[in-house]
């Protein structure tokens, strides 16, 4: 395939960037941050009307609300963006951590953190992921190429122009950020083929996306997943809690990937149950697609077909089974997850531990909403994405997972 010169152009700007930006110090880092989070709230007009004009396009196109919602920026979300920088400079910079030993032979070995160089970014809707991978990858050493959606192609455009220009004025090399502004899938597709640019690609959106990479790319891919996330309400239940909990993984924020899919509830405490976070649904019309037990509780619900529980709904639509026990609970689990967060609510500790051991997923949780599979909500400023894979990255990737190992042997004429 045919790299266009525009792309072949940002390629060998980031890659020079890159190697300078290996060498910055965390002060020289932190003082760019800075400077990129005091910009966004100087140019929040700027940034506001970018943003309007990518969602009055996105309304006369149809998009669902739910993505235009994703799509949306306001005042609170450009501070919001802003205080995540800030975060982001608070935290370790994780280039040069490591650890060293001597051998017998008189070898002294020092395993250390490096960037990974130059990371390309391909993603959907959301206007605050052009910040939070700038930041995350400024801070770890490493020069970012944007691709955002079409969506949102004005904020990102804005976005980009005010983070790069910050960060550059204030000492980090021309080319550590790069926006992609064609939104032709071609580029996005010449994009997954310059091996000699770029060190790794992340995708971030939809499964569509997602797959597209992973079978196109010849850079390598850390794959970020969608999320088909389950809730089981157990049979020793707080049922309150667990109507609070389920309702938050929900209707929270439905269009992300931590949001809540599919609710199993113990056939036990089902005809209690269903009834009361049936009603908080459909009082905030979340539709409900249940299979033909709920269907005997709940008469406003939908039939489920087998496709719904497979399906990251993205909207305010979730799927409810009953199920007999804790197995049969697993083995849906196991068969329909795509192993990025899993929650039971329960008050018994020996079926919390057994949930925590047997679900295979980045994040597995007691009593507590999906919702917080974040960056930000465990403390890593921001998020590059939700891996779930397991090699190199598993859950939200942050600053140590834009790293790589490297080892340097100091010798005194040691030989073989």
């Amino acid at each position: 395939m045919e790299i266009s010169q525009e792309l072949l152009t940002i390629g060998q700007r980031a890659k020079n960037a890159a190697r300078r930006l290996a060498f910055m110090g965390t002060e020289a880092k932190n003082k760019s941050l800075a400077a990129m989070a005091e910009a966004l709230t100087d140019h929040q007009e700027e940034i506001l009307s970018a943003n309007a004009r990518d969602v009055q396009a996105a309304e006369k196109k149809g998009l669902r609300k739910s993505l235009i919602n994703r799509l949306l920026l306001t005042e609170k979300s450009i501070k919001g963006m802003s205080e995540a920088i800030k975060e982001v400079i608070a935290l370790p910079d994780p280039v040069g951590g490591g650890e060293f030993w001597t051998r017998p032979n008189g070898l002294r070995i020092q395993k250390t953190r490096v960037p990974l160089g130059v990371v390309a970014m391909i993603y959907e809707a959301r206007p605050n992921v052009t910040v939070d991978a700038a930041a995350l990858c400024l801070k770890s050493g490493n020069a970012c190429i944007l691709r955002g959606g079409s969506e949102a192609i004005e904020s990102n455009k804005v976005l980009a122009q005010i983070i790069s220009e910050a960060a550059e004025n204030s000492g980090s090399p021309a080319g550590s950020i790069q926006l992609v502004a064609m939104t032709g899938r071609e580029y996005a597709l010449q994009l997954m083929k310059m091996n000699k640019y770029l060190d790794v690609i992340i995708p971030r959106g939809g499964a569509g996306l997602i797959q597209t990479v992973i079978e196109n790319s010849t850079v390598p891919v850390i794959q970020t997943g969608t999320g088909v996330c389950h809730a089981f309400v157990d049979k020793d239940a707080d049922l309150e809690k667990a109507a609070a909990i389920v309702y938050n993984s929900k209707t929270q924020n439905p269009g992300v990937c931590n949001a809540l899919e599919t609710l199993l509830v113990h056939e036990d405490v089902a005809r209690n149950y269903l009834p009361l976070i049936g009603q908080k649904f459909k009082q905030n019309g979340v539709e409900i697609r249940g299979c033909e037990k709920v269907l005997c509780v709940l008469d406003y619900a939908n039939p489920a077909e087998e496709q719904d529980w497979a399906t990251e709904y993205l909207d305010l639509i979730i799927s409810v089974k009953v199920v007999k026990d804790l197995d049969e609970a697993l083995d849906h689990i196991y068969k329909y997850s795509t192993k990025h967060s899993e929650t039971i609510i329960t008050e018994d500790y020996s079926t919390a531990q057994r949930f925590l051991r047997e679900i295979d997923a980045a994040v597995v949780y007691v009593n507590a909403s999906t919702r917080f599979t974040d960056g930000g909500r465990f403390g890593f400023g921001a998020e590059i994405g939700i891996s779930t894979q397991k090699l190199h990255a598993r859950g939200p990737m942050a600053l140590p997972e834009l790293t790589t190992i490297k080892y340097m042997v100091y010798g005194d004429n040691q030989i073989v």
